[in-house]
Formats: C-alpha cells, sequence, structure tokens
C-alpha cells in the first residue's frame, strides 16, 4: 500500500509477527540472516526504507564492513558464494516458526525492481540472462538490420530502436555486421524462440527510465 506521493505505508499489526521488528521515523528494520552450511548463522538487520529500498547490515562480526549492502551481497557474503536465490536464503524470525525465508513474510510484498534496481544492477550483470541477437526492419528502404544483444548498452540501443515507429537505417549504431558475430540460441542453432534464448524481461534489458509498457510493468510488478 502506497500514500498520495508514493511513500510506502508499511502494515505494522501483519510485520508485527516478526521479531525484533522496528519502526523507524521513515523505515522498517528486521533481524534477519544467513545460514553458511560450514560456519553457521550469519546474522544482520534488514532494512526496508519508505521508498521500498531494501539494505542489510552485517553482524556476523565486529569488524565486519558490511554496511547497508544489497541482498545480493549479503547471501554472497554469508554463503561464500552469489545464487541469486536470496529470497529462500535470507531468513527472518516470527512468532510461531524460526528462520522463515523471506518470500514467505509480508516484506517481500514492499520489494520492486523500480526502488532497487540502482542497487542490483551491478549484481544483475553478473547474473546475465542470454539475449539472442534480434533485427529490426529499415522503415525506408525494408531492410533488416542485426542488433548485438551482448551488453546493457547494445540492448538500450535495440530497445530504443524496437519502440521508435519511424526508425531507418541511418539510426543503425554499427557499421557492418557479419555472420560470425551473430549470436542466436546456445542449444539449436535452428532455433526460432524459447526459454533459452527469449528473455522475458529482466534487469538488464528493462530500464528504469523508460517509459515504455513493458519498462514500467516490470519495474513496478515484476517478482524478484
Amino acid at each position: 500500500m502506497t500514500a498520495d506521493d508514493g511513500k510506502i505505508l508499511f502494515d505494522e499489526e501483519e510485520l508485527k509477527m516478526i521479531l525484533d521488528f522496528k519502526r523507524g521515523e521513515d523505515y522498517i528494520e528486521v533481524l534477519c540472516g544467513a545460514t553458511n552450511k560450514k560456519y553457521g548463522d550469519y546474522v544482520g538487520r534488514l532494512k526496508i526504507n519508505n521508498e521500498g529500498q531494501y539494505f542489510i547490515t552485517c553482524e556476523c562480526c565486529l569488524e565486519c564492513p558490511l554496511v547497508n549492502v544489497t541482498l545480493e551481497a549479503f547471501e554472497k557474503h554469508a554463503l561464500r558464494e552469489g545464487s541469486g536465490r536470496w529470497k529462500r536464503n535470507i531468513w527472518v524470525h516470527c512468532e510461531d516458526e524460526d528462520k522463515v525465508p523471506l518470500w514467505k513474510t509480508p516484506l517481500i510484498k514492499y520489494y520492486t525492481h523500480q526502488a532497487n534496481v540502482a542497487n542490483r544492477k551491478d549484481s544483475a550483470m553478473r547474473k546475465q540472462n542470454f539475449h539472442r541477437d534480434e533485427f529490426l526492419r529499415c522503415t525506408r528502404c525494408g531492410k533488416e538490420r542485426r542488433f548485438h544483444l551482448k551488453s546493457r548498452p547494445d540492448i538500450k540501443n535495440y530497445h530504443d530502436a524496437s519502440n521508435n515507429k519511424c526508425w531507418n537505417c541511418s539510426l543503425w549504431p554499427y557499421q557492418k555486421s557479419s555472420l560470425k558475430a551473430s549470436r542466436g540460441c546456445s542449444r539449436s542453432s535452428t532455433c526460432l524462440g524459447c526459454s533459452t534464448c527469449y528473455c522475458e524481461g529482466c534487469i538488464k534489458c528493462r530500464f528504469e527510465d523508460c517509459n515504455c509498457q513493458e519498462c514500467r510493468d516490470f519495474m513496478l510488478y515484476a517478482k524478484p
């Protein structure tokens, strides 16, 4: 639930079931943790501000340098790897159950990509979804031009071009495109689109500063 100014209105009644719940002026805070099979529990404090940004300060030891880091960074610190499954690996204590994963708690409903994309972008770039090359037809000459979707700037070029109804070859960002440089499906060279090579939306190919429906819906409503 949000106020007229877009700030989150936390439902304290449903959050009180989480142990060590604290309410600040513009944030909530709870005790959290992640369990390393070899070294045991890494405990921290999860803070969510009224803009929907999530941060964790690790308290595994007095000298720990992790202060206000991302959920992914805390998961990697505790588990010695970044599995990208922080919704399951990071837990909180509730009144009737210990170590409840975040995805089972009311805390997860306050998460949006829009609020956390700046924090997640670096980690999201390391955990890349596969994006095959795409083609766009010139509105003047009718030729199809290839776009290489290897990096976020490459994908942004294609995204902007595909939303331009008057796109033409003069706006193509490449001098030429060879067949050797093309990238299709890693599963099959004849694939026309499958779950391996077609991305339905991720931090790499959806943009917080874009007003198209796909980007807006992803940033606001896509599951973390």
